[in-house]
């Protein structure tokens, strides 16, 4: 693949790292790498076996960080009065009242899960409707929830 900055790059699997110098005084560097889907993202393995973790502004955010960014925005909106209900929310966005209810309730769970949201570590079987559906208000008890859900 060519950039406009005069550089090639090109993909491989195999080999040894080298650097070549051409006639023309043009180098070209080769680092054999690997990419490996995990959790849905792919992650470049390095050839010592070590995978490079994709940086935060690297990846597209998962459902749950959206939805959770969603209901704080929606909570802003209520507490500085551009919106007088989460009815109104829901007209302007063109969404159903109970959505927008559900995702304004992301913003009460505990600061742990909202950690494991944006780190994406939450189990794989919790869903947005764990979470979202009638949250208990301690914040163990949601602990108790998100948790047990870990098989």
């Amino acid at each position: 693949m060519s950039k406009g900055s005069g550089f090639k790059i090109e993909m491989s699997q195999s080999g040894d790292p080298n650097v070549f110098q051409a006639s023309n005084g043009k180098l070209s560097i080769s680092v054999p790498i690997s990419l490996k889907r995990r959790s849905g993202r792919q992650l470049i393995i390095l050839p010592d076996g070590k995978a490079h973790e994709p940086r935060p502004w690297d990846t597209d955010p998962t459902p749950l960080q959206l939805a959770l960014a969603r209901g704080h925005c929606w909570l802003a909106m209520l507490e500085t009065g551009q919106v007088k209900s989460l009815r109104e929310i829901a007209e302007k966005e063109g969404i159903d009242n109970s959505y927008v209810s559900r995702m304004v309730n992301l913003t009460t769970l505990a600061p742990d899960i909202v950690e494991a949201i944006l780190d994406d570590q939450l189990p794989p079987t919790l869903t947005l409707f764990d979470l979202a559906v009638d949250p208990p208000k301690l914040w163990s008890e949601q602990r108790k929830r998100v948790y047990s859900l870990k098989s």
